[in-house]
């Protein structure tokens, strides 16, 4: 552990640096954003895939480095989230920690208060949530609680952003007052503080180890047989505190008929139980919470799964209505939804590049194709994806994605898969659209067993993540105008079907092994906060828009010049009208050439030669399909000088029809993760390997189910709905 002078040293240079640590559930990250706002930028920890989120706090003429820790019930290090945590705070650059609580359930959060304590660095309690205490009641003492560890508790509400100003006073002071005193920690009974008390002594004499940590905390861990803990020693080179450490374990086994860790975890607990019950006091006989109330309904075993496709539903209308079907956007005296508002933009700026076509017709075929046709093409659904993002970030707020997580646990486990995955499949879009299979794949991290990680990694590319929205929303506005939310309904509905199915599969005949058990906390419902509701949804859109401003139109240019290039020869379509020698140059080019090839093949699932150029873009970002379907038309259209939308464009386009168009969708919500996925996939899986099978078996089922639509679809003679 670093000294009070090393810290006060540091201090002068930069800016004091606060972790919030706490279980999961406990309002770690709304105390985060009450504090920070929109400072905020994420990363992950050096050397491993867990992310932390830093932001910025002022209080008092002092600017404050805030680093929200991944939430976690012990520092035991099991986990990467509890190695992060436990690392992140032994580095030395962590001037004090604030272990966010759930006051409603104090005891099992204190269990990680009592190892903060050990770990001597300077630390502040926070009490959230203290009207649901009270609601269950429970009244708590503060000051009483802060009196029996030793430590500043502050009372505060992260939802609502109160007590952050108390917060940053508390830190302020703990900061000044250097570490807690270690008369507060965990008093672990006469047989085992004696081998602790020896422990130390040793630990105290090795000088590398005394630097860098606190001598009795690294003894308690030496006697828990923590891995981590022992490879530190291992590795400088003192083996002789292992080998000390094995025979104070004995010692205690011998005494207490238990294994140590069993002894100090108990331990533990007792000091958390104590604690509590000096600080706490019923207010009378507690009534049943509203929480249980409601989950007698939401996750009843025949009225829940009816009530989550309500749900689901509802959130696909709602978007709709409020994105696209509305006119709410005042525009030259009328008004506008807000897609057709951000598509009437694009058409005006390709109006205003039109002078370009006879001066510089490269130019401006740069311009009106790969900009306008590829960046445009996606830009113009960001009004659907914010507000889809916001009703997501609301049902998270709510408490209702973790119900979700319960009702469908006993579903997955009949396919193999382990009950936290669906937390993953979740944050991939399971719960209708709008997620993202980054940071699903990097979710499976919190799975023990590294079988139900590969599994569970590998089929959560085919949730509906927001990158596929666009590409649903343009081909439905064209061919299912009057069926938005039942076909919205079905792709969600299958996208699971095929995820499950998938799931089967590689369970039964891939990577075969015993599922672990399903255990999860339920949170308490809330009343979503709109400011952090708003800023969350604003913070996926805005990656949405960052990611079109620079993956997308890398991507976009590329392709346009893919499809540009060759150019026809000067003496060749001399016959032909402008738009057929687009059409011709199009076909001529690298990009038009391979989607020819791969036509005699792709036709049998209905996609022509410049449905297959989209595709191809697609493999390196969804979203691209859009803009490269849409550049590729719009190269080769009817109209040269008409900019319509493309869902116009394809609408009237007699090759196109409703059947092709869901096939086409049935496709794309299946087909290859993208880059960033597959990158994903392989820093998890520690190889390429199942990257590159995840491509290959994503991409020949969605084939093969796209020609299963398409072929029975012509079968039955259906076109247009």
């Amino acid at each position: 552990m670093v000294s009070t002078s090393a810290r006060e040293s540091a201090l002068a240079h930069r800016n004091a640096v606060i972790a919030l640590a706490g279980n999961p559930n406990a309002g770690k990250t709304s105390t985060f954003n009450a504090l920070t706002g929109a400072f905020q930028q994420v990363s992950n920890y050096p050397g491993v895939t867990v992310s932390i989120k830093e932001g910025t706090a002022h209080h008092a003429g002092v600017d404050y480095s805030i680093v929200d820790l991944p939430g976690i019930y012990s520092l035991t290090a099991y986990s990467q989230e509890e190695m992060v945590a436990r690392n992140f705070i032994l580095d030395g650059q962590v001037d004090v920690v604030v272990d966010v609580l759930d006051s409603s359930n104090l005891e099992r959060n204190l269990y990680l208060a009592a190892q903060l304590l050990e770990m001597r660095t300077p630390m502040v309690l926070a009490l959230n949530m203290m009207d649901i205490a009270h609601k269950r009641g429970i009244t708590l003492d503060a000051r009483a609680l802060s009196v029996r560890i030793g430590v500043p508790v502050v009372v505060i509400s992260g939802n609502r952003g109160e007590g952050m100003p108390e917060l940053l006073a508390a830190c302020a002071s703990a900061i000044a007052a250097g570490p807690p005193e270690a008369t507060h920690t965990v008093d672990y009974g006469h047989e085992v503080e004696e081998a602790i008390e020896r422990l130390t002594a040793d630990v105290a004499g090795v000088a590398e180890l005394a630097a860098r940590y606190e001598p009795r905390w690294l003894a308690v861990k030496l006697v828990e047989n923590d891995e981590s803990a022992g490879a530190v020693v291992q590795q400088l080179g003192a083996t002789f505190l292992l080998e000390r450490a094995q025979a104070e374990m004995q010692v205690i086994e011998r005494h207490y008929h238990e294994d140590a860790a069993t002894v100090i975890a108990e331990r533990r607990y007792g000091f958390a139980a104590g604690a509590t019950r000096d600080c706490t006091r019923p207010t009378g006989e507690a009534r049943q919470f509203a929480t249980e109330r409601i989950d007698a309904v939401m996750c009843h075993r025949v009225l829940g799964p009816i009530l989550l496709v309500a749900v689901v539903a509802s959130l696909f209308v709602w978007v709709f209505k409020i994105s696209d079907e509305w006119a709410w956007i005042p525009w030259f005296g009328g008004w506008l939804s807000p897609t057709g508002w951000m598509a009437w933009c694009f058409e005006e700026l390709a109006q205003v590049c039109a002078p370009l076509e006879n001066e510089a017709p490269m130019l401006h075929s740069l311009i009106a194709h790969a900009l306008i046709g590829g960046v445009g093409g996606v830009m113009e659904f960001v009004p659907l994806i914010f507000v889809m993002f916001l009703f997501i970030a609301a049902l998270e707020d709510t408490g209702y994605v973790a119900r979700v997580a319960f009702i469908l646990d006993k579903v997955l486990h009949i396919f193999g898969m382990q009950g936290k995955s669906i937390i993953a499949m979740i944050v991939s879009g399971g719960l209708g659209a709008g997620g993202c299979a980054v940071p699903g794949v990097l979710a499976t991290r919190t799975l023990r067993e590294e079988k139900d990680r590969l599994v569970t990694m590998l089929v959560v590319p085919f949730m509906n993540c927001g990158a596929k929205m666009p590409v649903y929303a343009m081909l439905i506005a064209a061919f299912f105008p009057a069926h938005r939310t039942p076909v919205m309904l079905v792709m969600w509905l299958l996208s699971w079907c095929v995820a499950l199915g998938a799931a089967w599969f590689l369970r039964h005949y891939v990577i075969r092994g015993e599922q672990t058990p399903f255990v999860m906390e339920l949170p308490p419902y809330h009343i979503p906060v709109l400011r952090s509701v708003v800023l969350h949804a604003w913070d996926r859109t805005w990656m949405y828009g960052r990611k079109a401003g620079t993956i997308i139109l890398c991507i976009s240019v590329l392709m346009w010049a893919l499809m540009y290039f060759p150019q026809l020869p000067e003496d060749a379509g001399l016959r032909m009208s402008p738009n057929e020698r687009a059409a011709a140059g199009l076909a001529h080019s690298f990009a038009g050439r391979v989607g020819q090839a791969m036509a005699p093949v792709s036709e049998l699932a209905g996609f022509d030669w410049q449905t297959n150029i989209a595709l191809m873009g697609g493999f390196a970002a969804k979203e691209v399909v859009v803009g490269t379907l849409g550049t590729s038309y719009s190269m080769g259209e009817i109209e040269a000088k008409e900019a319509s939308p493309l869902s116009e464009r394809l609408a009237k386009d007699p090759d196109w029809d409703a059947v092709r168009a869901f096939a086409m969708m049935v496709f794309v919500m299946i087909y290859a993760p993208c880059l960033a996925t597959m990158s994903a996939i392989r820093r998890e899986s520690g190889s390429w390997k199942w990257a590159l099978f995840s491509t290959g078996f994503n991409t020949a089922v969605a084939f093969v189910l796209a020609v299963v639509v398409f072929q029975t679809g012509r079968a039955m003679g259906l076109g247009h709905l």
